[in-house]
């Protein structure tokens, strides 16, 4: 009697056990793919980092990273595996207006000084007659500055990532979007950037390239396309422009009547504005801090440290819905 006891008991204990595999096995293959898409705005991506902070307490890691512009440095650190709190030290301690400027340091107390073609202002380039495409700013102690924070966590490449990310640009020539996915890292991120009329645009693969707000600022649709089921959205946009879809059809053909190019096109239909209206109202997690677009130039310390800590504030206000994403699904 006893030994039945013992088998009873024995089958009793491999069921649980067996029961407690497959819901953990059904968890795994029912699991949702969150994806972050983190916007761009200038020094304002300062609030990202703010935002990663909360993810992180919520216990939240991402499966999918996009980001466009300031969201693409961001997001590559963030995906080759730097923490939040490290990215906030970076951010709140990195000179950024010599960074992105491009100043020469041991120029800075010279008010006018010019060598091979570039005319320097107290060490800022104002003038490079050197340069036959459009944008002063040569933006390489960007790239190198990423390369090197990249190169410290072992990975330079988008296929070393820790986690799947993709950035956004536009290609200058035809007004065209450019989801970048391959290659080196840091060229990459600088092509996001590459804001119009400031910085040079960066060739990749044939195609001038230049910052992807020009197409997609808020690249929400690049995250579904890349399997996210779940997308959390940090948008850093404050007057939201209004749909001109209703106009599209009268501009573009008075556009193509006037032989104008793409470029044309984009200046009179805006299809930037388009998506972006679309995109923010796809996503599932909608997080706007609430900084003047003034900040998207204040890439002082103090401005740094203040943007992170409204970024936290944002985030926090939706803690709960961020963290029911971390319970598991059975």
């Amino acid at each position: 009697m006893q030994h039945v006891r013992y088998i009873i008991r024995r089958c009793l204990q491999l069921l649980g056990l067996s029961f407690i595999v497959f819901c953990l096995s059904s968890a795994s293959v029912n699991a949702q793919k969150i994806g972050l898409v983190l916007g761009g705005g200038g020094a304002k991506g300062g609030a990202e980092v703010g935002v990663l902070k909360v993810l992180e307490e919520a216990g939240i890691r991402p499966d999918i990273i996009v980001g466009t512009s300031i969201g693409s440095i961001v997001g590559s650190l963030y995906a080759a595996g730097y923490s939040a709190s490290e990215l906030e030290q970076m951010f709140s301690q990195q000179e950024w207006i010599s960074l992105l400027t491009d100043r020469r340091e041991d120029l800075s107390g010279e008010p006018y000084y010019q060598k091979d073609g570039v005319t320097y202002i107290f060490g800022f380039p104002v003038i490079d007659t050197n340069n036959q495409l459009f944008g002063v700013l040569q933006g390489g102690r960007v790239e190198q500055v990423i390369d090197s924070m990249l190169a410290a966590k072992g990975c330079v490449e988008f296929e070393c990532l820790k986690t799947p990310f993709h950035c956004v640009a536009a290609s200058m020539m035809d007004a065209q979007e450019v989801v970048i996915s391959t290659g080196t890292l840091p060229r990459a991120v600088r092509a996001s950037m590459a804001i119009p009329g400031i910085f040079k645009p960066v060739e990749i693969d044939g195609k001038q390239l230049v910052d992807g707000g020009m197409m997609n600022n808020l690249p929400v649709d690049i995250a579904r396309q890349m399997g996210a089921d779940i997308v959390i959205a940090v948008d850093l946009q404050q007057n939201k422009p209004k749909n001109r879809k209703q106009e599209e059809n009268i501009i573009t053909g008075i556009a193509d009547a006037l032989g104008m190019g793409a470029i044309a096109n984009w200046i009179f239909n805006r299809p930037d504005i388009t998506k972006y209206n679309e995109n923010r109202q796809k996503a599932d997690i909608y997080i706007n801090p609430p900084l003047p677009d003034d900040d998207a130039s204040s890439f002082g310390n103090e401005s740094m440290v203040r943007m992170i800590n409204v970024g936290e504030q944002a985030a926090r206000q939706q803690f709960d819905k961020i963290k029911r994403l971390a319970a598991p699904t059975l």
